[in-house]
């Protein structure tokens, strides 16, 4: 913990520009609270930053908008707070006027917040600030503990259940046992949080340091069942013989797995040659203010969820037949409560769908050009995506049945090498051009455009991806060929 933390707040760009905007009776009115505070103590750098304000939050968050060419909008009628956004989008400020009513101040606004780490003030103007900490947050992120402030803490606001095992992940904090109980208490109020605060809050989770971690305390505090049940659902749903654990342990250790594959060295075993190609990639902006690599996260935790449904034993045999194809159904109702992006479900839903396609290759090792045309196609836009999520998923089945041996481990590793050159080339750039186009396709075969003229085109990519097509003339020829019989695709 840094004692002098006055620094690390004065070099905040959110804080410069508020104490360079505001008048000397407004910031003598102002307060630096909650998380820019606490990261300040901690030694972590500070981008983001809340004021807290007796009133008149919209003026404060207009002058400082103004004074820094930013942009200012409002987020919470409910709660009086704005924002104000730098334009590059390097930092934000929020402005919220006190809790506790007009008559409240600083103080009791503290005693409101949620922990005891985020319930720390200090005034804006002064550089050697006289901090105010009413529930003992310095005592408490001295020892690394989460602790309720109050009693009211969960029940005021039950997303805080939610936050509590974030900042276990994130933090690496301990839970102090009362404050566990409090969480536990208020877990059902989760269920009426608008669904894009709890994903806010599961982002943040999945892309901490220790998100396992984190989803231990949500399965601890009952805040799992609300809302992720299916999740829960998992818990005791036995396997066949190639697994050693149950689905819900099993999907904790493929996510275990896929965060160390994130680590450069393992990623450099697991693909020679291409880790920083692989790791450039999953740096890249997927969608909802999410990179590919915590996304991948979340692909873990969820690639098995239809299996409780799709569990059947027969004279001894467990199976899951189906639960790629019905667990993309379940995420797409998942991704709707959670009200995340298309482009978000559409991604979870083509990882889960086609997780177990490269596993069924492995017996026609080395794959022909055709073939591997055939998985990049059905795995685009993100065939380095699924493929490193069969790594994970692969080392997570130490089960005794064959499946699990550890030649037929080495030999999905294998095909994964060999799989992964053409799949970041194909990330990278899509798949070679068509020599002509579906029109002309179309007139040179003779037929109309349709489904027809739709195989075709698929029929002739492939044939250009296994270098046997490169001319116009050479796709006119195939198209003649396949309308006439005289041809097969693939």
């Amino acid at each position: 913990m840094t004692a002098g933390f006055a620094e690390k707040l004065a070099a905040a760009p959110a804080v410069q520009a508020a104490r360079e905007a505001l008048p000397p009776d407004v910031a003598a009115r102002t307060w630096i609270v909650g998380g820019a505070v606490r990261d300040a103590v901690l030694g972590r750098e500070v981008t983001d930053v809340d004021l807290a304000v007796p009133g008149g939050e919209d003026e404060v968050a207009k002058l400082i908008a103004r004074h820094a060419g930013a942009a200012r909008f409002e987020i919470s009628g409910e709660f009086a707070t704005w924002r104000v956004v730098a334009r590059d989008g390097s930092w934000h400020l929020d402005v919220a006027r006190f809790r506790g009513g007009d008559d409240g101040g600083v103080e009791d606004d503290l005693r409101l917040r949620d922990l005891t780490i985020n319930a720390i003030a200090v005034p804006l103007p002064d550089r050697d600030p006289a901090t105010l900490d009413p529930t003992g947050g310095l005592g408490d992120l001295h020892h690394r503990r989460l602790r309720a402030v109050s009693a009211r803490s969960f029940s005021d606001d039950p997303l805080r259940v939610l936050r509590l095992a974030r900042f276990v992940s994130t933090l690496g904090f301990e839970v102090e046992p009362e404050s566990r109980e409090l969480a536990f208490a208020s877990a059902a109020g989760l269920a009426d949080v608008a669904g894009e605060r709890v994903f806010a809050e599961l982002k943040s989770l999945i892309g901490g340091d220790d998100p396992i971690a984190g989803l231990e305390e949500m399965a601890a505090t009952g805040a799992t069942a609300v809302v992720l049940p299916e999740l829960e659902e998992m818990r005791g749903v036995t396997q066949g013989p190639n697994h050693h654990l149950d689905v819900h342990d099993h999907t904790i250790d493929v996510l275990r797995h896929q965060i160390d594959i994130e680590k450069p060295d393992r990623l450099e075993e697991i693909a020679p040659g291409r880790s920083a190609a692989i790791a450039q990639l999953l740096a890249e902006p997927l969608a909802d203010e999410l990179d590919r690599r915590v996304a991948l996260r979340f692909a873990a935790l969820l690639h098995d969820v239809a299996k409780p449904a799709t569990r059947k034993e027969h004279d001894g045999l467990v199976g899951f037949r189906g639960h790629d194809v019905e667990g993309a159904r379940m995420i797409n109702a998942i991704c709707r409560r959670l009200r995340t992006s298309r482009a978000f479900a559409n991604y979870l839903g083509l990882l889960t769908r086609e997780h177990l396609r490269l596993g069924f290759l492995v017996p026609s090792r080395p794959l022909n050009r055709r073939e591997v045309f055939r998985y990049l196609k059905a795995t685009d836009p993100a065939p380095v995506d699924v493929t490193l999520l069969t790594v994970a998923d692969r080392l997570a089945a130490r089960g005794p049945g064959p499946l699990a041996a550890p030649e037929m481990i080495a030999a999905h590793l294998g095909l994964v090498d060999e799989i992964l050159g053409p799949a970041i080339e194909w990330q990278r750039s899509g798949p070679p051009p068509r020599p002509a186009n579906g029109d002309e396709i179309a007139q040179a075969a003779g037929i109309e455009p349709g489904p027809e003229l739709g195989r075709l085109l698929e029929a002739i990519d492939e044939a250009v991806y296994a270098g046997e097509v490169e001319t116009r003339e050479d796709a006119f020829e195939l198209a003649r060929q396949l309308v006439a019989g005289q041809a097969h695709p693939g």
